[in-house]
Formats: C-alpha cells, sequence, structure tokens
C-alpha cells in the first residue's frame, strides 16, 4: 500500500512547482513557506565545513525564502525532471539555477552542474523535509563570473561582502542530515 496516493503526491508538486515559478518571476519567495510543515526541515550542504539548516515553517520562511534568497530574488529554478514515489511520500525534483541577467553573447549565467530537491511528504499538501543539492563549486565560480562582468546583484554583493557565518549556517559536524531524514511511512 502506498504512503500516499500518487494523485496526491503528483497534486503537491503541481501546486509546488507552480509557486516556484510565480516566485521566480515576481522575486518573492515568501509564499512557498506555506508548503511546509510547523516542524519540517529544510537542509543543504554548503561545502566541506558546513551544512544550512532550517528548522521549523517560520524559520524556513526566513532564513531559506528570505535571507538565502537577498541576492537571487529574480533568479528562477525551473524544474526539468520529478520523480515520485509513492511508496515512500518521497519526491525528487530536478531543477536548474538561472540567473536574471546574460553575458554580452547572449548567453545565461547558469550554475553548473545538478541541482535538485529531495522532498518528503507529510500530506495535507505540505512538505515535513527537504534536502537540496547543487554543486557549491559551482555557484561560487558563477558568483565569481557574474562579479568579474559587473552583473553581480547589490543584494549578492551585500551577502558576499558580510562577515561571519551567515544565520542557519551550522558546523558540519554539528548536524547530521542523514538523522533527521524521516523514517519511510
Amino acid at each position: 500500500m502506498p504512503a500516499f496516493p500518487r494523485h496526491e503526491l503528483e497534486e503537491m508538486v503541481r501546486r509546488f512547482v507552480a509557486a516556484n515559478d510565480r516566485a521566480g518571476e515576481t522575486g518573492d519567495w515568501a509564499p512557498l513557506g506555506e508548503f511546509y510543515t510547523e516542524d519540517a526541515i529544510y537542509s543543504w550542504n554548503t561545502g566541506p565545513q558546513h551544512e544550512f539548516v532550517a528548522r521549523g515553517r517560520d524559520e524556513i520562511r526566513r532564513l531559506v525564502f528570505g535571507t538565502e534568497m537577498e541576492g537571487l530574488e529574480k533568479w528562477t529554478y525551473p524544474y526539468v525532471r520529478v520523480l515520485v514515489d509513492d511508496q515512500h511520500g518521497e519526491v525528487i525534483g530536478i531543477w536548474r539555477q538561472l540567473a536574471p541577467v546574460q553575458r554580452d553573447d547572449g548567453t545565461p549565467y547558469e550554475i553548473a552542474g545538478t541541482g535538485g530537491s529531495w522532498f518528503r511528504y507529510a500530506g495535507g499538501f505540505q512538505w515535513c523535509w527537504q534536502r537540496d543539492f547543487f554543486d557549491f563549486g559551482n555557484a561560487a565560480a558563477t558568483f565569481g563570473e557574474l562579479a568579474k562582468d559587473g552583473k553581480l546583484s547589490e543584494g549578492m554583493k551585500k551577502r558576499l561582502g558580510g562577515g561571519g557565518l551567515p544565520p542557519g549556517w551550522v558546523r558540519r559536524r554539528d548536524f547530521d542530515w542523514y538523522a533527521t531524514l524521516p523514517k519511510a511511512k
């Protein structure tokens, strides 16, 4: 017996991807916060020393769709493939990371490599867990190229110029993301 009906998971994905696309168009990422449970966990790796982790809907809204999106407001993250596992209530979505500016030759600035999200569905059209994956080295290289070309957003300049760890960043040894993965239904 599936953890959740496939049609419900597919509808969740449809709603979430549509909201993601709207956020890329408007630059307002906050509405995505409604897709998470009160106690959801959202994390990703930021390199060999650190992880990013947000716990709970309010922190996800404030950090993931607030602080972490400063300077990226008009970036788009179109989904190119979605895999639904109704037996476990999980979804993997593969997406691109596209800047809102182009190079002088007309090609888009894009973070190379595979970007994606692994979601755990909680029912009620909400995620209870999300783990993003992307190539942090390629992200750094793209932001470096944008800076060199004079096309880095003011918000990203401010973020890159700040000192210390940004909110939500923790030492890797202090966060075991495997342990946060909810048990399969």
